[in-house]
């Protein structure tokens, strides 16, 4: 009975549905997350009677013909691209990216990693890095006698110091692009990777091809909607409990077939 490998497929697929709605709620309050999607197919089909097959010696067709579908099955976990909510910090060297791009950060592989997360930091020799440490690429480094930091919408940062009154350039901040951005490989840790699907990354400054500013002493927020995602995971619940009641049914017809005496 393909009533029962059907209805499994189902369960398979809001199951499926369900863990991707957990990982949005589960990362609700992580910077620059964006909220993810599960996408699904049906799966192939069993042609009992193909559509235009000739039905009679007249030469009648049958105008729509019998498929029979096999279930369902998940196709892409994709990437809902939007812009987060800026949340202030006060931090001197929080970045909130505002439109497309991403920051490009150098892996202890020696590979680039790309992140919307603008949580930067400064490590003991003076680096600019990421939450985990990783370097941004290109490297600036901050002098250790800098008394506040500036970064201005185009990406520039500046330095002042208490014995001078202009600040001094440090280094300019560059964003990264992407023709896919949904094809970026996630890696955990707020980081992407380039893919063949993403291309090649397109870098320039902020404000500039199409790239969004920086606003500093802020912070992208999450983009889950959690009212969303709880409606989301409500329907999953219930097309998970329609499709075990098939598998019920299922059973109950295949009992009543065994007792046929």
């Amino acid at each position: 009975m393909r009533a029962l490998q059907i209805a499994a497929t189902g369960m398979a697929a809001q199951q499926t549905r369900v863990e991707v709605i957990s990982q949005n709620l589960a990362n609700m309050s992580t910077t620059g997350y964006n909220a993810r999607r599960a996408e699904f197919a049906d799966l192939a089909y069993q042609q009992v009677t193909r559509p235009g097959t000739i039905a009679a010696a007249d030469g009648t067709m049958v105008p729509a013909g019998v498929q029979m579908g096999l279930g369902v099955r998940p196709t892409a976990v994709t990437l809902t691209l939007a812009q987060g909510t800026s949340s202030h910090t006060g931090g001197d060297l929080d970045v909130a990216i505002e439109g497309h791009g991403y920051l490009e950060v150098t892996l202890p592989s020696g590979i680039s990693g790309y992140t919307r997360d603008g949580g930067l930091k400064r490590s003991p020799d003076g680096q600019i890095v990421s939450s985990d440490g990783y370097p941004l690429a290109p490297g600036i480094t901050i002098p250790q006698e800098t008394r506040s930091i500036a970064i201005s919408p185009a990406g520039e940062v500046f330095a002042y110091f208490d014995d001078q009154i202009e600040p001094q350039n440090l280094g300019q901040i560059t964003l990264a692009s992407f023709v896919n951005e949904k094809g970026l490989e996630a890696i955990g840790s707020n980081l992407f990777l380039e893919t063949t699907a993403s291309g090649a990354p397109m870098t320039g400054n902020p404000g500039e091809q199409g790239l969004g500013t920086l606003r500093q002493q802020y912070l992208e927020e999450s983009t889950v909607d959690p009212v969303r995602e709880i409606t989301e995971l409500i329907k999953a619940q219930r097309g998970y409990e329609l499709n075990s009641k098939v598998i019920t049914a299922a059973d109950q017809m295949l009992g009543a077939t065994v007792q046929v005496r």
